[in-house]
């Protein structure tokens, strides 16, 4: 009997370091699989070269960004200038960079938010079910049955412009498919036996929910969190672009860009649009190639 007992504790231990061993080559074959992927590589590399130029070079830059000089308005590309100025004067390299923080906090600032309140509501439908489920599965039908931009630009015109305006619109227009997904999660995973374990010994429910279920399904959460970056930043771009994104105090790529809309600044001072649009078009697709490589290095799905 105690042999017996004793080969089990052993299988149990090769079983546990069998586990770990298991567990550590799935992170190997993942980490190859991110590696293999040029894209997702070439994406990371950009988005973090983007992101450090943006918060960095400004500080070592001789201009500021909303620096005036009417003497040197519409200069093209130059050694004193490398991006241009503006009709106003303004350095372009340091207004774009500038403005990358703005665009890039907008995106990251929303996604962050959207994706609390979608986790919250989708793990309360989920969990609870019943009319409560109903209830937010048919708010976010309600939510998903206008175009987000239409609502967006329909809650702009209701409560201003503004970059705080814009961060409380993007979250309460964005957290819909975080819930639908949370919700699905939670309803696979609240009949596992560590939850009804849980039940079993009294934890509060909002404790189950907090500390047991949502650590087992951050993996899809951070993906989508990673995957709506892109939209926010884009839709930023696209209101400012029409004036009624953030203030025009506030430069971000799509307002820099707004600046140069008319028909003689298309054609005459190229730089002060085709720049910007650059970068806003190259950090977009850097980030969405990031997050594929992110959701193979993550979701074992």
């Amino acid at each position: 009997m105690a042999n017996n007992m004793g080969m089990a504790a052993g299988g149990a231990g090769i079983s546990k370091e069998a586990r770990q061993t298991r567990s550590r080559e799935m992170m190997r074959r993942r980490i190859r699989k991110f590696m293999n992927n040029k894209l997702s590589v070439i994406g990371t590399v950009f988005t973090v070269l983007i992101v450090l130029c943006c918060f960095v070079l400004p500080m070592f830059s001789q201009y500021t960004y909303n620096e005036v000089d009417i003497a040197a308005g519409a200069v093209p590309p130059c050694a004193d200038h490398i991006f241009g100025t503006d009709r106003l004067g303004r350095d372009l390299f340091v207004r774009c960079m500038v403005g990358g923080r703005y665009s890039i906090y907008i995106g990251v600032i929303s996604a962050l938010t959207s994706t609390v309140l979608g986790v919250a509501l989708g793990a309360i439908a989920g969990y609870f079910g019943g009319k409560i489920d109903s209830l937010i599965i048919r708010l976010t039908e309600i939510f998903q049955s206008f175009p987000q931009m239409v609502l967006v630009m329909i809650m702009v015109a209701v409560i201003g412009r503004g970059m705080g305006n814009l961060l409380i619109i993007f979250t309460v227009t964005g957290w819909m498919q975080t819930a639908r997904l949370v919700r699905n999660e939670f309803l696979a995973v609240k009949g596992e036996t560590f939850v009804k374990a849980s039940e079993a010994f009294g934890m509060p429910k909002w404790k189950i929910m907090v500390k047991e279920i949502i650590p087992n399904i951050l993996t899809p959460i951070i993906v989508s969190a990673t995957a709506v970056i892109p939209g926010y930043i884009l839709s930023e771009a696209s209101l400012s672009f029409l004036g009624v994104g953030v203030s025009d105090s506030t430069p971000t790529w799509g307002s820099i860009m707004n600046s140069a809309t008319s028909l003689g600044a298309i054609t005459n001072y190229w730089w002060m649009w085709l720049i910007p649009a650059a970068l806003l078009t190259l950090f977009v697709l850097s980030v969405n190639f990031f997050g594929d490589g992110l959701r193979d290095l993550l979701d074992p799905r």
